[in-house]
């Protein structure tokens, strides 16, 4: 039997004085990919991360009908989009 080992991945500490004295350094270091956590007094206080696109979730009714109609879906499928779709949201 032959065991895995977990690689855990612990992000590199940037401390606010590092931050302010390399900026530039840690804005390159961030947009290559590497994870920082920003730390005050050696307590972490946030993470420093590559930004990533937001992606909107919703699409649109045609595609979501083709989707059904290509993947073969539950024939009431559509019949339960409608219910959730004639409910809103409290936003309060």
């Amino acid at each position: 039997m032959t065991r895995r080992a977990t690689l855990i991945v612990v992000p590199r500490e940037v401390s606010v004085r590092e931050l302010r004295n390399r900026t530039a350094e840690v804005v390159a270091a961030v947009r290559s990919g590497e994870r920082l956590s920003l730390t005050v007094n050696r307590t972490p206080v946030a993470d420093i991360v590559p930004h990533a696109p937001a992606h909107d979730p919703w699409v649109a009714s045609t595609t979501l009908r083709r989707i059904v109609e290509e993947a073969g879906a539950d024939d009431r499928l559509l019949d339960d989009l409608a219910v959730v779709r004639g409910t809103t949201i409290d936003e309060s």
